[in-house]
């Protein structure tokens, strides 16, 4: 009886460990929930009262950025404790559906697409599919990074291979994360800068969301960030997580643009500077 006693509490704590990553799961779930109804209340005020329309705009592109951070900490915390499950996997990928899908779909279209054109404009019709395409293409990139993480490619000697430094396509999060940081720059609603102002602003906002549905379904290759920090690099991983840290702290509105479109930038320029390696190669 007493060699079995300490089974049964370090059974009982292994249980308790698989919870930690689904309360970041939750967390990142109720995120996206307070971001959509933030982005409602934003809309309801925003041909009234544009400046407080603001304020909830940023909550809710606040509330993005943090459902980023738990999205990152709920797969590392998972890693770490070695509780990762299928089910935690699903799970979160539903989760993301929410808050990195519909959420920024919400805060967009309240705050750029709805404030700058007229419900029956062409413009606005189009600016709902573009919103729509773009939630079908997260939907499609979440799938499809699901599918890649069970069944890892087999190579010719019918060894499977998982690259773990890249992900193939944007992936959602960081696309959601640079339109919440437009907003969290710029959160009075478009038509507080006047109807031909407003209209230009959203057509922009329209280009950058096509482009980011067509990222997330290519197969361009984005650092994962995964292997950062292991071995001697570690301390200056930490230090420079701690320098960013502070300047978001102090400049949130300029930080997390500027680290949002470097991320979203760095897949297209990695392509582009690969194809001209090779380029060059082949020259030589």
């Amino acid at each position: 009886m007493e060699n079995e006693e300490p089974k049964i509490v370090h059974r009982g704590i292994k249980k308790g460990l698989y919870v930690i990553p689904t309360a970041f799961t939750a967390a990142n779930i109720a995120m996206g929930f307070l971001a959509v109804l933030w982005s409602i209340r934003g809309f309801h005020l925003a041909f009234t009262d544009p400046v407080a329309a603001s304020g909830y705009f940023n909550y809710a592109a606040v509330a993005i950025g943090l459902a980023i951070l738990f999205d990152t900490l709920d797969g590392r915390v998972a890693r770490m404790t070695k509780t990762a499950t299928e089910i935690g996997v699903q799970f979160d990928s539903l989760a993301d559906v929410l808050t990195f899908g519909i959420a920024p779909i919400a805060l967009i279209y309240s705050w750029g697409i709805a404030a700058a054109f007229n419900e029956n404009s062409t413009e606005h019709g189009f600016g709902v599919f573009l919103l729509f395409m773009y939630l079908m293409c997260g939907a499609f990139r979440l799938a499809r990074f699901n599918l890649q993480a069970t069944r890892p490619r087999v190579l010719m000697e019918g060894t499977p291979k998982v690259d773990k430094k890249n992900f193939v396509g944007l992936p959602i999060p960081p696309a959601a994360g640079l339109m919440a940081a437009i907003v969290h720059f710029a959160p009075l609603p478009l038509n507080g800068y006047g109807e031909g102002a407003a209209k230009f602003y959203a057509m922009l906002m329209m280009v950058l969301i096509a482009v980011l549905g067509v990222l997330m379904v290519s197969t361009l290759r984005y650092t994962s960030f995964k292997s950062v920090g292991s071995g001697r690099g570690n301390l200056y991983v930490v230090l420079l997580i701690a320098a960013i840290g502070m300047l978001m702290w102090l400049y949130s509105n300029y930080v997390l643009l500027i680290l949002a479109t470097l991320y979203v930038s760095h897949g297209v320029l990695w392509y582009v500077f690969s194809l001209l390696r090779r380029s060059a190669a082949a020259k030589t």
